[in-house]
């Protein structure tokens, strides 16, 4: 199952596009209803010619709603822009396509509503500026579909397409660490807290134990709906609903994500690539205020460049986003930046849990640059030199690759005397690993242990192991592991 995002100018048909798609009315709010627009997420499901279903997220159009559409359009497959045939393209237009554009969503198509209220000649026209528009995008030579929502001409055609792209999609990727940013929580009388969200690098199922990331509570899964209808498992791309236990639905914020137990650790330091957008107002400077959009969280915080004291429009560089409270991402996660209602800019986090970095060191913009495009050996390497030793599952989570391919990289990577592993048995949870580089700094700081304990105690006969692991700064797992080596 996929998901389709709408994006568009406020006052341009999405929600009405959306109901006569689906029959399904996505304004849900009563201020929506009173207003005539959207304000929040809406969702509804379309059933395809094919007989699969899709999930479609509507997404607000006005300026100030930015915040909302960027907290649905995280994990969607595909983006449905509309654009007025009476009005063509606004400016809302622009800043949804950059936003799309900025988080990769690599399939879209363009429905150019309320056809039935112009003629040829202008139709042409808005078509022409809407080509224009796209270039340079992801969406770049997208379809285009003049449609009425109120006459029906067009629709067939649109969902015909929508069914073929759909169709040639590829899976989501199930990787066995399923998360779902939460986009709502609500209370149901006599079932409790629901939560939705859309399920991503993973299943889930009735009966799980899971857990909410920033706010470090334990839960349990009591029931699951997809499209109002009950599941006991959730695949990876799915729309979710999730009656979750004991925990109240104050408890739970949008941009909470909902998790197995024990993998994910929220942060408030990510080092990103960062590119500004080609029509961003201003340069984005060193230590600047920003909002940071990820997944379906938005958090305050300040922008560190790495290389220079300005990115100019249009241009791209490394940075690391310091944040006032903490999310729960991971590597490889897309992110937007705004300031003062404005999209600015806006790339791929490349490392969660980063350290603090000397401005201008070119080591460090190295290593981010292998972070980023390096094979997955490189990757690997690098990432248990930054915190060595490195623990395999951890090594697992921080990647946010598949387990059975970091193992498969890791045992060449040991044949290779690249890494060294300490373990009973082969590479696999509970392993501990070395890079080959930091393995000879623990011989080597052993043995000067050693020689400084003999110089202190010349008459003891040998070291006592807790002493030894006191001085070697080492965990008791890492430790029990590596002791056997000494004897």
């Amino acid at each position: 199952m996929y998901v389709i995002g709408t994006a568009g100018h406020v006052d341009h048909g999405k929600s009405t596009l959306v109901e006569a798609l689906t029959g399904i009315d996505p304004d849900r709010l009563r201020e929506e209803k009173e207003r005539g627009m959207t304000i929040d997420l809406g969702f509804a499901w379309l059933q395809l010619p094919s007989g699969n279903e899709t999930s479609i997220v509507d997404v607000p159009g006005h300026e100030r709603f930015v915040n909302n559409m960027l907290a649905g359009v995280g994990g969607i497959d595909m983006a449905l822009l509309v654009v007025a045939a009476d009005e063509s393209v606004m400016p809302q237009t622009r800043e949804h396509l950059a936003i799309i554009d900025l988080l990769r969503v690599e399939r879209g198509l363009v429905a150019v509503t309320k056809r039935d209220l112009v003629d040829e000649d202008w139709l042409e026209l808005v078509i022409a500026d809407v080509e224009d528009t796209l270039e340079g995008t992801m969406l770049e030579g997208a379809a285009i579909y003049p449609v009425s929502a109120m006459t029906g001409e067009g629709l067939p055609e649109l969902i015909a397409t929508i069914d073929t792209m759909l169709d040639d999609t590829p899976p989501k990727r199930d990787v066995g660490r399923p998360r779902l940013p939460i986009d709502r929580a609500f209370t149901i009388s006599g079932f409790g807290t629901v939560v939705t969200g859309t399920l991503i690098d993973g299943k889930i199922s009735t009966g799980q134990d899971v857990e909410l990331v920033v706010a470090g509570k334990s839960t349990r899964i009591r029931g699951l709906q997809t499209h109002r209808k009950g599941q006991t498992e959730a695949q990876p791309g799915t729309r979710v609903a999730a009656n979750i236990i004991n925990i109240s639905q104050d408890e739970v914020a949008r941009g909470e994500v909902l998790t197995t137990e024990g993998w994910m650790r929220p942060t408030d330091a990510m080092d990103v690539r960062l590119r500004v957008i080609p029509d961003a107002p201003h340069a984005l400077r060193h230590n600047m205020y920003i909002t940071v959009h990820t997944g379906s969280s938005e958090v305050v915080g300040r922008l560190r460049l790495l290389e220079r004291d300005a990115l100019e429009p249009g241009e791209t560089g490394w940075a690391q986003l310091k944040l006032d409270s903490p999310l729960a991402v991971v590597k490889g996660d897309y992110y937007v930046i705004r300031s003062n209602r404005t999209t600015l800019g806006g790339g791929n986090i490349v490392e969660t849990h980063a350290r603090r970095h000397r401005r201008g060191h070119a080591p460090t913009i190295e290593r981010l640059a292998m972070m980023e495009l390096g094979s997955t050996q490189d990757i690997l390497l690098k990432t248990i030199e930054t915190s060595e030793p490195s623990e395999f599952r951890v090594l697992v989570n921080r990647t946010n690759m598949d387990e059975n391919t970091v193992k498969s990289e890791l045992e060449t990577m040991a044949e290779n005397s690249l890494v060294v592993k300490l373990g009973i048995s082969g590479i696999g949870p509970g392993s501990i690993l070395y890079s080959a580089g930091g393995w000879n700094g623990v011989v080597e700081k052993t043995q000067q242990a050693l020689d400084t304990y003999y110089r202190q105690f010349p008459l003891r006969r040998g070291a006592p192991k807790e002493e030894l692991r006191s001085r070697l700064g080492m965990s008791a797992q890492g430790f029990n592991l590596y002791f056997p080596l000494l004897q």
